[in-house]
């Protein structure tokens, strides 16, 4: 990972145009290719960003200090460093992952075992299917026929939805898998991740842990 701080302006041309005027930045370049443009009360959301597979380029001669970062698209991330304030980088390594807590796992297995809860016809290939970014919760196909890759949270954050949306790009590009399409499963889905499901065409579905293992509810029914 790459590390900069900076101070530099950013224009992005695709299919909109947005301009950040001049102001000390941080620059992350992730070795997946990634690169994203944070200030400092933003918490974790990046101001802008470009998500792999893209390339950057370093400008040389009267273009120096001028980053052009492009993804397939044909989009471009304009970077125009002013000032360099730090420049560094760090091998990382391969991270283990997210490990779940209790629920989590739990809730994934008790998923994969009645993954008819998702709809009538759902068949299981398997859980903790491996990507190249880390293992997708569960793997299963539809009544039709078509691979649908489920991602489990007990709080269904935005963040949950941007790592299923890192996990289908990758999964559509197996031509023995695609069309994949996603769902977002958990036991609770805050209201600004089901917006951006639905912006991507990311399915939610709300899981009931004791329905899960079972177990009725103790509350009174009509019928």
């Amino acid at each position: 990972m790459r590390l900069v701080i900076a101070r530099c302006s950013v224009d992005y041309a695709g299919r909109l145009t947005a301009h950040l005027p001049s102001a000390p930045r941080l620059i992350l370049v992730k070795a997946d290719g990634s690169v994203s443009i944070h200030a400092d009360d933003r918490a974790y959301k990046p101001l802008n960003w470009m998500s792999p597979p893209c390339t950057l380029k370093e400008g040389t001669g009267e273009q120096e200090g001028v980053w052009t970062v492009v993804n397939k698209a044909g989009e471009k991330l304009i970077i125009t460093m002013e000032e360099i304030l730090h420049d560094s980088s760090h091998e990382l390594g391969v991270d283990p992952g997210l490990i779940k807590d209790g629920v989590e796992a739990h809730l994934q297995e008790l998923l994969a075992d009645r993954i008819e809860t998702l709809g009538e016809g759902y068949t299981l290939i398997r859980r903790e299917y491996m990507t190249a970014i880390g293992p997708v919760d569960i793997l299963c196909r539809d009544a039709d026929g078509q691979t649908v890759a489920v991602e489990i949270k007990r709080r269904g954050e935005i963040d949950g939805v941007e790592q299923l949306t890192r996990y289908l790009e990758l999964l559509n590009r197996d031509p023995h898998l695609a069309p994949v399409r996603g769902i977002f499963a958990a036991q609770e889905i805050k209201p600004q991740a089901r917006v951006l499901a639905s912006d991507r065409g990311i399915g939610c579905q709300i899981l009931d842990y004791d329905a899960l293992r079972g177990i009725e509810d103790d509350k009174l029914r009509l019928f």
